[in-house]
């Protein structure tokens, strides 16, 4: 025991366990800053740090996505390039079906102008020429109008399609056309009135659809009035006219407002199935769809039936790689019957090769493209809806013509949209694209 000088006994002292703090340099000691560095120090010896990743690189974006990058921005920003990409699309097609018409009818215009002026070789050539102008024009002018205005023009297009289908059965007006009677003529002027009516029906099912779009699971509000009457009345009056390749392109047109509008897809299938019985039917009944059939399946080649398709598959093959030089087709000299309008496909890959086919597909594609982007961007439904129907509309009208000239499809006479011959078609196609211009001309951006 401890004692103190006078004996006694001295108290322990209690001793703090915090272990003291190290010294300043002035040799004062400072606890409550000092203590903070030791104990972190102490904490960092006893516990595992763990190794910092090193940052990835950006992953490069491929070849395609540049590519989608540059035609319509990225999934946030718009470049606006939408407008130009169609625009140009269009036109670069418009422009190779001029010069091919040029090629392709030539020897039929020498035919057909005997003992006339030399002037009237080109007489198909400026007549689609004329046509083009004024496609392009009407292009330009519905590219300025708004999604308000087209609501409101579209049961006025409706009905116009509506008298003009009916002109096609009045005598004097009306005229027959291979086997087909879906023509009117007036004076100077004919063209084909289903032309008229699949723009018309690509605005009025949207316009139909986009106010019943929150009613459409009900089979009730999905069939009437866009299937029936409306697109019954248009395709039936088509039918009517024996035409039935327009018969299915202006159903492809009516499936797709239907798809694009939301409405389920048990309804949809079952339109297709209905459709392609319809279509099976129609063509049973009738001999000369039958024999084309036949000829397709190459069962009965006699009389000739065979021969426009053996001659459109011999044009491709004779043009090889780069082709045997515009102007320098063979098979149009009376091998092709027509061979400016359904078969056109056929003097190109002859004058031009496999990479001048190549180069047709290359363009729809690259319209399919800028319009999907420029469809998705866009939360109106109406604009949706139009938008995919045209699109399906050009492109599904093209695949079909490209794979009866290749042999994949039987000789149905669908032509080849912007290139084939054909004043109504081309002129009603341009005004189509400038319905999608209208809607191009300002892309909104995304929130994402």
């Amino acid at each position: 025991m401890v004692t103190t000088s006078s004996g006694k006994p001295r108290k322990p002292v209690l001793r703090s366990t915090r272990a003291a703090a190290p010294s300043t340099g002035t040799g004062s000691s400072a606890p409550g800053r000092a203590a903070a560095p030791a104990a972190e120090s102490a904490g960092s010896a006893g516990s595992k740090r763990t190794p910092r990743k090193p940052a990835e690189p950006d992953k490069k974006p491929s070849l395609f996505e540049r590519g989608i990058v540059l035609i319509e921005g990225s999934r946030r920003k718009a470049t606006g390039s939408a407008y130009y990409t169609i625009l140009g699309a269009s036109l670069a097609l418009t422009a190779i079906g001029l010069m091919m018409v040029l090629s392709a009818s030539s020897v039929e215009s020498i035919a057909a102008s005997a003992g006339e002026s030399v002037g009237s070789t080109f007489s198909f050539f400026m007549k689609q020429a004329l046509f083009a102008a004024l496609g392009v024009a009407a292009m330009l002018g519905l590219s300025r109008l708004g999604p308000q205005t087209y609501r409101k023009l579209a049961w006025l297009a409706l009905i116009g399609a509506f008298f003009l289908l009916i002109l096609v059965f009045i005598p004097g007006v009306g005229k027959e056309v291979g086997g087909n009677r879906n023509w009117i003529e007036i004076g100077p002027i004919s063209g084909q009135p289903s032309e008229a009516a699949k723009l018309a029906m690509a605005v009025w099912f949207a316009s139909v659809l986009a106010t019943k779009q929150k009613l459409l699971t009900s089979w009730k509000h999905a069939l009437v009035p866009v299937v029936f009457p409306g697109g019954a009345v248009l395709i039936g009056l088509v039918l009517i006219g024996k035409d039935l390749g327009t018969v299915i392109i202006m159903g492809m047109i009516m499936i797709a407002s239907l798809f694009f509008a939301g409405a389920p897809l048990r309804f949809i299938a079952a339109m297709v199935a209905a459709g392609a019985a319809g279509a099976a039917l129609m063509s049973m009944i009738s001999g000369n769809r039958t024999s084309r059939i036949s000829a397709w399946l190459g069962q009965d080649c006699g009389a000739g039936l065979c021969d426009q398709a053996n001659a459109g598959l011999y044009a491709l093959a004779s043009g090889g790689w780069f082709g045997v030089g515009i102007g320098q087709s063979r098979q149009k000299w009376s091998w092709i019957p027509e061979a400016h309008n359904d078969f056109i496909f056929a003097i190109i890959g002859e004058e031009f090769g496999l990479l001048g086919t190549l180069l047709i597909v290359l363009l729809f594609g690259v319209l399919a493209v800028a319009t999907i982007r420029m469809t998705m961007r866009h939360t109106d439904p109406f604009i949706r809806i139009v938008c995919g129907s045209i699109l399906v509309w050009i492109i599904g009208q093209a695949f079909v013509n490209i794979a009866m000239v290749t042999g994949l499809l039987p000789v149905i006479g669908v032509p080849l949209p912007f290139i084939s011959y054909g004043g109504s078609s081309l002129t009603f196609t341009l005004m189509a694209i400038g319905v999608l211009l209208s809607f191009a001309r300002k892309v909104p951006e995304h929130n994402l």
